[in-house]
């Protein structure tokens, strides 16, 4: 599975994840405002759980991609 992570490029990553991380940009941004339903309870529908995944899913293979990035660097 590791292998699939290790091709993608860092920087057209970056740029999908920050777009989806800030998308919509008004009146809010989906991630904040599913996380704020998140936290208060409220997230229940099938479609605004997938929305706080969709927009969630690139950061968090983001971070997955720096961070073998760095554990490749460190084994140097």
């Amino acid at each position: 599975m590791f292998k699939y992570i290790d091709r993608i490029p860092v920087f057209p990553l970056a740029v999908v994840a920050i777009f989806m991380l800030l998308a919509p940009f008004k009146p809010e941004p989906h991630l904040l405002e599913k996380s704020r339903m998140l936290l208060s309870g409220e997230l229940s529908r099938p479609i605004d759980i997938f929305d706080l995944f969709w927009h969630g899913f690139w950061m968090v293979l983001l971070v997955l991609r720096l961070a073998r990035l760095k554990k490749s660097a460190d084994k140097k």
